[in-house]
């Protein structure tokens, strides 16, 4: 029996994840959690095979939670289950570690599919996905300057883009004002621009809001 954890902050979402994970013979739900935090205690106690991870709960910063799940629990994969599309956050997750990226309109019988291609072994990505990831092999040239970006800096943008002050992505990032004053200006600097609002509309046009 593979055991899959549920980590979403929505009750609703883990209810119907639940129901099709329950759906089949060879998976069960091994537990829940509803925060970056509370998902890395349980793991500590509750043995599994797969998670099923959305990025956006509260705390931990989705990229950062993938990071630790991939030093910690290496053996365990991860498939990003979540409502942001492929072209904002797809190839940053795999690079973070996780085994799979699917976002929450997919069909329930491709979420299936996906656990049991992770816990197998292997990558669940759409073609899509896989023709995207064949374009960060080549040069940086090809790609667009926020995929160049670090995911400190890839944060720090999307912040900006909402109208966030430094302070408010300070507290956010649990990082000093001073730190986050020196990412913005790095961002200014690698994107070629002069100021905050031309970021935040660079984000906007390119789809990288919440």
């Amino acid at each position: 029996m593979t055991r899959v954890f549920i980590a979403d902050d929505h009750p609703v979402v883990r209810q119907g994840l639940r129901q099709i994970v329950s759906s089949t013979n060879e998976l069960t739900v091994a537990g829940e959690a509803t925060s970056g935090q509370e998902l890395l205690e349980q793991l500590a106690a509750t043995p599994c095979d797969a998670i099923l991870l959305d990025l956006s709960m509260p705390g931990l910063d989705g990229m950062d939670l993938l990071k630790i799940l991939h030093r910690e629990w290496p053996r365990t994969p991860v498939l990003v289950l979540t409502m942001h599309s492929e072209d904002q956050f797809a190839v940053r997750a795999l690079r973070a570690g996780a085994a799979g990226y699917l976002t929450k309109d997919s069909a329930p019988a491709e979420l299936l599919g996906a656990i049991r291609k992770i816990v197998s072994g292997g990558k669940y990505i759409s073609t899509w996905l896989a023709e995207k990831l064949a374009t960060h092999l080549g040069p940086d040239a090809e790609r667009p300057a926020h995929e160049r970006l670090s995911d400190r800096e890839y944060q720090v943008l999307r912040l900006i883009a909402i109208g966030k002050s430094t302070r408010e992505i300070a507290a956010d990032m649990t990082l000093s004002v001073k730190t986050v004053a020196t990412y913005r200006s790095r961002l200014l600097e690698k994107m070629g621009m002069r100021t905050p609002a031309e970021l935040a509309a660079y984000a906007v046009r390119n789809g990288l809001t919440f």
